[in-house]
């Protein structure tokens, strides 16, 4: 495709994004009760969606089954990003308590981690957990700067760094520095990179990721003026192209060769979001006071990777490029399908 497309909304930039753009034709939402909403996960087991509600210090809880939306935990240390470690439990970093915690399966909370050196946190954003059960996170400033999404204070470390936790001896040590606003971050599903969003420097960096629990120099994957794009989460899918929740411009789609191959976009900025559902081809959005969903016709990566994993072929055929241009041409136009339970 030689020039830029919209239809509905999907915004193809490269004709690679024309099979990623055959799915739902419009945005579902789920809900639109928030301040700020930020970190969903998909619980499996559960069938659920936890995600936060920042200035409300609460976490919220969306049922596939029943559509219904309540409180899963108020007040909650105005916690940010949420994920599941190899137990299925929830891993949650609550800005507010400067702190990294996990849901046990009983519903008690075990802190994980609030301190490097003696020191409080800035305020833990988003973490992963890794294939050997650490936790990796990002400890930006945003929970301290107000009281609106934590509580105001000062930053006792002096830096916005990532972290890792090890599993076994609970031990936490940086693991890259150099940040203005580490947000989002995400494995390649190999296990052999880190990607780490910074925000307010406009830049997803990428970095190899060593046998000895250190990583390597970063490099600059993709970068964009704060005027064009916001960075905040990213995720994989399993054919190897990385996704990244980027404010006001939607939520970006980039090939493994660095390319912005489209957008789809969103009526308000998209902070983060979680592949989930029976098939892991259901995206759910955390998009300002609102929780969104749309299923889309690609898969997300696992959920935690593994050092052997081979990505899937991704479809290059040009007659199947073909279709799915014509069923984008033949659903511009038409009327917003309408979503029934």
């Amino acid at each position: 495709m030689s020039e830029k497309s919209t239809s509905s909304i999907y915004e193809i930039l490269d004709d690679r994004f024309l099979i990623p753009a055959n799915g739902d034709k419009r945005l579902e939402l789920l809900y639109d009760g928030a301040r700020w909403v930020e970190g969903p996960v998909y619980l499996p087991a559960w069938r659920q969606v936890i995600f936060s509600d920042i200035p409300n210090d609460r976490m919220m809880r969306w049922d596939e089954t029943t559509g219904t939306v309540g409180v899963f935990r108020a007040p909650a240390g105005y916690t940010n990003a949420n994920t599941l470690d190899r137990e299925g439990r929830l891993i949650t970093c609550e800005q507010g308590r400067r702190r990294v915690t996990r849901t046990e399966h009983d519903g008690s909370v075990t802190v994980l981690a609030d301190r490097f050196r003696g020191k409080r946190f800035n305020g833990p954003n988003d973490a992963v957990v890794r294939s050997d059960g650490s936790v990796w996170f990002t400890d930006p400033i945003f929970g301290i700067i107000s009281d609106y999404e934590g509580e105001r204070g000062e930053s006792e470390i002096g830096a916005s760094n990532v972290y890792r936790l090890d599993p076994v001896t609970g031990d936490v040590r940086i693991v890259a520095e150099g940040f203005g606003t580490p947000n989002g971050l995400s494995f390649t599903p190999d296990e052999r990179r880190l990607f780490v969003s910074d925000t307010l420097a406009g830049e997803v960096r990428s970095y190899e990721a060593r046998g000895d629990r250190k990583l390597g120099d970063g490099t600059v994957f993709t970068q964009s003026s704060l005027d064009e794009a916001q960075f905040d989460g990213v995720k994989f899918d399993d054919e190897g192209r990385l996704w990244v929740a980027s404010g006001r411009s939607g939520l970006h789609c980039y090939d493994p060769d660095g390319t912005l191959i489209g957008r789809i976009l969103f009526p308000t900025p998209v902070s983060n979001f979680t592949f989930g559902g029976a098939r892991r081809n259901r995206m759910f959005i955390s998009s300002a006071s609102s929780l969104y969903s749309l299923m889309v016709a690609v898969t997300g990566a696992p959920r935690i990777g593994r050092p052997d994993f081979v990505a899937r072929e991704r479809v290059t055929r040009e007659g199947e490029r073909s279709v799915a241009a014509i069923r984008l041409r033949m659903h511009s136009g038409l009327p917003e399908p309408q979503f029934t339970a």
